[in-house]
């Protein structure tokens, strides 16, 4: 079939129409994504040279939290059990990440630390305040995980998870003196949406992120006629070692990656929405799939449907 010039010249019309449609419903997305990013640059400047202790900074979202802030320009401190990976991690963040006089300026400290040994944390924050004469932004990431049944789990492993995810966390908040005398901080309490709804065999866990959400609630009250914010982080499943990782009821490794943490969020895609939190001062994130927001909210409004729904996990184990 041969194309006449008309054909031709109609052709281009619709071309030329369909690249202008095409281009006026795409422009607002793309000038609001250009702007979206360009804010997030400038709030990233706002924390800009402030110490930031992070605390289970030895690896998964502790570690992916250090790039994260190293990046903003931060002065990062680097708190876990591991010195050795505490090392691995500077050296990373030392290797990965340019030096300038816009960016990244200071070298991270690496500072040992074991969350469950409360009478030695008031010494280990001692030790940055001497190295930098304050703390601007606490973010309590350290914890571990837990997977068994609830009358087969020795009361050692309750009492281990509690001590590590919650004692540990108000240990280290004790930080708060020096803040209130700068009459500035931010606490970063990192929980689940476990803290949120309570799951079938993660008792031990999710009682400890209860304690959290609730410690955190009353904390973010209490500081705030002294200018410290508290962001308290509910994230859902995140793709780390935290499964395997997790205690059982008789305090052994889980040791199974388990599919829900297998095709969890991207840890770094978390991070940088807990460092655009901390940068917008936001009091709580949740970030986590549509269904746990579903859960939580069935939590709240239909709670018979929710513990009905949770005993049909639970017979399915």
């Amino acid at each position: 079939m041969k194309i006449t010039a008309s054909d031709r010249r109609a052709l281009s019309i619709w071309r030329t129409l369909v690249t202008i449609c095409a281009t006026v419903t795409l422009l607002p997305f793309t000038i609001f994504a250009a702007y979206k990013s360009l804010r997030r640059r400038r709030l990233k400047y706002r924390l800009k040279e402030k110490v930031v202790l992070i605390t289970g900074a030895s690896s998964g979202l502790g570690e992916a939290l250090a790039h994260a802030f190293y990046r903003a320009g931060c002065r990062v401190v680097l708190a876990a059990r591991c010195e050795d990976e505490l090392r691995r991690v500077k050296n990373m963040l030392l290797t990965t990440h340019s030096v300038s006089k816009t960016d990244v300026t200071h070298p991270p400290v690496v500072l040992p630390l074991d969350l469950s040994d409360l009478n030695a944390l008031p010494g280990r924050v001692a030790k940055v305040l001497e190295i930098f004469g304050h703390i601007d932004i606490l973010i309590n990431n350290g914890g571990i995980s837990y997977r068994g049944n609830i009358l087969t789990t020795s009361i050692d492993v309750d009492i281990k998870l509690m001590l590590i995810n919650y004692f540990g966390q108000v240990a280290l908040t004790k930080v708060l003196p020096s803040m209130i005398d700068r009459q500035s901080g931010h606490i970063v309490s990192v929980s689940s949406v476990q803290g949120k709804i309570a799951i079938p065999y993660r008792s031990a866990y999710t009682a400890s992120k209860h304690a959290v959400q609730a410690f955190s609630d009353t904390l973010r009250a209490e500081v705030a006629a002294h200018n410290i914010n508290v962001t308290l982080v509910s994230p859902g499943y995140i793709h780390t070692k935290l499964s395997v990782n997790a205690l059982t009821g008789n305090g052994e490794a889980y040791g199974v990656m388990d599919s829900a943490t297998e095709n969890g969020s991207p840890v770094e895609k978390v991070a940088e929405e807990i460092l655009y939190a901390v940068a917008t001062e936001k009091k709580e994130l949740t970030t986590c799939s549509f269904v746990a927001h579903i859960a939580v909210l069935l939590r709240t409004l239909y709670p018979e449907l929710f513990f009905w729904l949770m005993k049909k996990r639970a017979h399915q184990h």
